[in-house]
């Protein structure tokens, strides 16, 4: 059975739209495929087969040839190389565990993808860290620990710093910004010896103050009972004195009052002997009862005298 002409045309028609679906579909994907972007952060080059066309292409909208160009991207901003602490020799042969870090970024896009076999990072920060591993060498081998420590150590940083830029920028095809030594320390048995050295020093040097701590206390202790004898000695010195002038005015009044009343003075007298024989309670005394000393202690001898 034989089509009509509608339907022969119906199916040309049929034809045509797939045919203009398909093309609007492959002019999709070429220009899909012809325009890349790229951003603030980044860079790019062109290549063509594998061979650099344009080695610096600009932020923004850009064209391409499909399957005969090929776009690299780089990132712009400014990368850290955090490197592996190492050990170093200082200029009189001390070992130093250093641990530094690179600021860098990449200014000549051509020289970076050849050196880094295809713009790779990873290989980059392998040769970057072997040119940082031999300038930080050559800076520790001609300085002493003190110097690296704390006299130049801004100065072997900045030194390093513009060293390996030099030979970055002309072997790698990248800026580097700034080297710093975040660290550095002694090895493990070196810090070991220091300790221990440091605390026989603080013990010795405890020892010679505590020496010389007793040496002053005992000086000071003898000047002080010294001191303290001449006081007393001087304060034993007086009181005799004034013992001797009290017995003395006491003996003067004594003789006046015998002169005045003799009678009295013995009375007197003999007080003084029972208080200073009676003091105490427990005290015995074995004496004739006819004996003077209890004269004044007789009341028929008392009561005789008045009479």
């Amino acid at each position: 059975m034989k089509k009509s002409e509608k339907d022969r045309r119906g199916d040309s028609m049929g034809t045509f739209r797939l045919g203009v679906i398909g093309l609007v579909l492959l002019l999709i994907i070429i220009l899909a495929n012809s325009l890349y972007i790229v951003t603030d952060r980044q860079t790019a080059i062109l290549l063509r087969f594998g061979e650099i066309v344009d080695p610096k292409i600009e932020s923004g909208l850009h064209f391409k040839v499909p399957i005969l160009h090929t776009v690299r991207k780089f990132d712009s901003r400014v990368l850290t190389l955090d490197a592996v602490p190492q050990p170093y020799f200082t200029a009189e042969k001390k070992r130093l565990i250093v641990d530094a870090f690179v600021k860098w970024r990449i200014t000549d896009n051509e020289q970076f993808y050849i050196t880094s076999s295809g713009g790779q990072l990873g290989a980059m920060r392998t040769l970057l860290t072997q040119r940082v591993d031999e300038g930080l060498r050559n800076q520790f081998g001609v300085r002493t620990v003190q110097d690296v420590i704390s006299g130049e150590r801004d100065q072997l940083m900045s030194a390093l710093t513009t060293d390996l830029n030099i030979v970055a920028n002309q072997e790698l095809g990248i800026e580097v910004i700034d080297v710093r030594v975040k660290k550095i320390e002694l090895p493990n048995e070196v810090n070991d010896s220091v300790y221990n050295r440091m605390r026989t020093e603080r013990e010795r040097l405890a020892q010679e103050l505590r020496a010389e701590g007793n040496e002053l206390a005992e000086e000071i202790r003898a000047n002080a009972d010294k001191e303290r004898t001449v006081i007393l000695a001087e304060a034993y010195k007086l009181a005799e004195i004034l013992k001797g002038e009290g017995d003395a005015e006491a003996t003067g009044i004594y003789a006046q009052a015998f002169d005045k009343d003799p009678e009295f003075y013995e009375f007197t007298r003999s007080l003084n002997a029972y208080q200073s024989t009676f003091q105490n309670k427990s005290d015995v005394l074995l004496i004739d009862p006819e004996s003077d000393f209890f004269k004044y202690l007789d009341s028929s001898t008392g009561s005789q005298d008045q009479e």
